[in-house]
């Protein structure tokens, strides 16, 4: 064995699953613990995700949201608790996670996790913030626009957003910008890998323009203002990754270099 290495990596079998086991155990009393807590204040989490609505309809009198099954905003609330337990109990869970696996790494390896580790939950947030600050408040007013006061020969047109619905997009909004901002974590462990270089990532840089657009026509609603608030910081996180990348393979050169001396 390496003197590297640490000696947990030849730890019976046996203690590896009750490790496991004490390390899952952790994960859901703490997502547990996440759920009970936001599941409490549902009701004011599902008011600040609602917030950029009300603002884009000026807080007009007699605005509404709807529900149509009497279970509806139980389930609702529900949901809210799940995803919003889930956030504020993911550094437990990735802490728990980090020394499961911390053990069998060498420590040349844990050094170059670490700041993963970190990077990736900034970069969820940072994406779940530039949803809720820009996209939305720019979206639902693109939306609202189609309105119509009608007149005497034709009904108006009124948006009486539905509960459930709204937060299915918010939630689907939020998650595909926090992946999406995961994009410099993903290629820089790729190119750390060997897997790909800095060289090739600029050379299909017109294939991950037309990949990006495409992505952001999936994952976003049928909307210019989505899908370009999508593809656009997804191009600059590009870009990131590549210098990125063109690090790793430089200090990468320079330490076989250095072995070789």
């Amino acid at each position: 064995m390496s003197p590297e290495a640490d000696p947990d990596k030849e730890a019976p079998l046996l203690d590896h699953i009750i490790e496991l086991r004490n390390r899952l155990v952790r994960s859901v009393v703490a997502l547990l613990v996440g759920f009970l807590i936001c599941v409490s204040v549902a009701s004011h989490i599902f008011e600040f995700l609602t917030r950029p609505l009300a603002d884009a309809l000026g807080h007009e009198e007699g605005r509404r949201m709807i529900f149509t099954a009497l279970y509806e905003p139980f389930f609702v609330y529900l949901k809210i608790g799940i995803y919003a337990g889930l956030f504020i109990s993911f550094p437990v869970i990735a802490h728990q996670l980090w020394r499961f696996v911390a053990p069998g790494l060498y420590r040349n390896e844990k050094a170059a996790f670490r700041p993963y580790l970190i990077a990736s939950p900034v970069l969820f947030f940072t994406g779940g913030a530039m949803v809720y600050y820009v996209i939305m408040p720019l979206a639902w007013e693109f939306f609202i626009a189609f309105e119509t006061p009608g007149a005497a020969d034709n009904l108006p047109i009124q948006l009486e957003a539905k509960l459930s619905e709204y937060l299915a997009l918010v939630i689907k909004l939020m998650f595909a910008f926090g992946l999406f901002f995961q994009m410099p974590v993903a290629i820089t462990l790729v190119a750390r890998a060997g897997l790909v270089t800095a060289d090739q990532l600029a050379r299909g840089r017109k294939y991950a323009v037309v990949a990006m657009f495409v992505f952001a026509a999936v994952l976003t609603p049928p909307d210019v203002i989505s899908q370009v608030g999508l593809a656009a910081p997804g191009l600059l996180l590009y870009e990131i990754s590549i210098l990125l990348a063109r690090a790793i393979g430089r200090r990468r050169r320079e330490r076989e270099a250095a072995d070789e001396a």
